[in-house]
């Protein structure tokens, strides 16, 4: 089993940033090879490091410090009236938590959202092995909670990691048509709450870019901390 002093990382050569147009990035990936705990991987995301599929990475531009890891301290939070409404809006959806697994029902859900919200974006078109690739494989302990009608109506599905710290919220995806209920929204609040249930401090929601308007709604939960210079600080947000 591989621990913090034996992993390998690997960075990359400068690519396109996801975030910025017209700047260059750089990632800096732990090594596919490694076996990984979830002690190792908690201790990896408090120190910045994000997953996706089996890639464990970070942002590792030289020039520029635009994305900051952010989480939120679940005991802490305080929902907004916005937030509370949203809340109330969704008591009535049914939701169950399921190992990651491709399914046609899923990814019917999937392409959906990608093709209707995230056309002008790097993960359009989205396949089957992408959904593979991005959702299913490479969790050490992960989970889909699927978010339902009383007569099963699949309408949202938030993939989860496990940390011994708290949970990391990597993607949610729901149904473009119910607009009305912001499942986006409220899939962090019942990850919020189900952080909570659990008795765990923090849940985890990636980088936060100010300049990048896909990423600023991570600013509308409170309170918010963000690594500084590899501490974990509360920072005043306008």
């Amino acid at each position: 089993m591989s621990n913090l002093r034996t992993l390998k990382f690997y960075a990359t050569p400068e690519h396109d940033c996801s975030y910025l147009p017209g700047k260059q990035a750089r990632t800096l990936f732990v090594d596919p090879r490694a076996v990984m705990d979830r002690s190792i991987y908690s201790q990896l995301s408090d120190l910045g490091f994000r997953r996706s599929g089996s890639h464990v990475y970070r942002p590792h531009c030289e020039a520029c410090q635009a994305c900051i890891s952010v989480r939120i301290p679940v005991d802490q939070f305080q929902p907004s009236k916005t937030q509370q409404r949203i809340e109330k809006r969704n008591a009535d959806l049914i939701v169950t938590s399921l190992p990651c697994v491709m399914s046609d029902e899923y990814y019917a859900l999937y392409e959906r959202y990608i093709c209707q919200r995230h056309a002008d974006g790097d993960m359009h078109p989205p396949s089957q092995e992408q959904f593979i690739n991005f959702l299913v494989e490479g969790g050490v302990d992960s989970y889909f909670s699927e978010f339902r009608t009383a007569d099963g109506e699949l309408l949202a599905v938030a993939v989860s990691d496990r940390l011994d710290q708290g949970l990391s919220a990597l993607y949610t995806f729901y149904s473009p048509e119910a607009d009305k209920r912001s499942l986006g929204v409220y899939a962090i609040l019942w990850q919020i709450r189900q952080a909570q249930r659990a008795g765990l401090p923090y849940l985890y929601l990636g980088y936060w870019v100010k300049e990048c308007r896909k990423m600023r709604y991570k600013t509308a939960y409170r309170p918010l901390e963000m690594l500084h210079n590899g501490e974990w600080q509360f920072v005043p947000l306008a």
